[in-house]
């Protein structure tokens, strides 16, 4: 059976890594909704992706949500898909200040127009750290507030046994509004992961 885990030293570079990513992440967010961004600190494990739909549901119970999924790809085989959650409590409010029409079409055209600035920005700044290149495919909307995101969360899962999940959680300090980003990578692409990682490691 392939080991897919991290040694304690891969796992603290890629903590690092993301720590990065997600900072530029969080600063082009705040520059685009002019407030300050609270992140905490990333949980990064290898998880059976069968996992997740249940894992999210107990985090979220009877919370409507809208779920935004872009997928990745890089060189050599390293590829992936960020999901994002957002919880539509407070929606209306960032709607308005970005100058949004307070309708189901505008909020989704707003929600994805953060998540393309989010995931790009992280991806990028990972990708660039990793030496490697993403190309991205178009943002989807894989649930909206008269859909469980559980259920859809499942569905697209169902793809890989195993993966990577890096959980971020971005919060703006201004606003009762935050949304959490999942990077799922799975079990193939996180050999080619650790082998860069050694590399990156190395030259230290």
């Amino acid at each position: 059976m392939t080991d897919f885990s991290f040694s304690e030293e891969q796992r603290d570079g890629l903590q690092e890594l993301v720590n990065i990513a997600m900072g530029l992440a969080s600063d082009k967010l705040a520059r685009y909704l002019n407030t300050l961004v609270h992140l905490q600190v990333p949980a990064i494990k290898l998880v059976k992706t069968d996992y997740l739909p249940t894992h999210f549901a107990n985090r979220y119970p009877q919370q409507s949500m809208t779920m935004i999924s872009l997928g990745f790809f890089g060189d050599h085989g390293l590829r992936g898909e960020t999901i994002m959650l957002y919880q539509l409590a407070n929606v209306d409010t960032i709607a308005k200040l970005l100058g949004y029409n307070n309708d189901d079409s505008s909020e989704a055209e707003m929600l994805t127009d953060i998540s393309s600035i989010l995931t790009t920005t992280f991806l990028n700044g990972l990708a660039e750290q990793l030496e490697n290149n993403f190309s991205y495919a178009a943002p989807r909307i894989l649930s909206s507030r008269d859909q469980h995101f559980a259920e859809k969360l499942a569905s697209t899962a169902k793809q890989w046994q195993l993966a990577l999940q890096v959980d971020i959680r971005y919060q703006l300090i201004d606003y009762s509004f935050n949304c959490d980003m999942i990077l799922l990578i799975p079990g193939e692409a996180v050999l080619r992961l650790r082998v860069i990682l050694d590399k990156i490691l190395a030259n230290f």
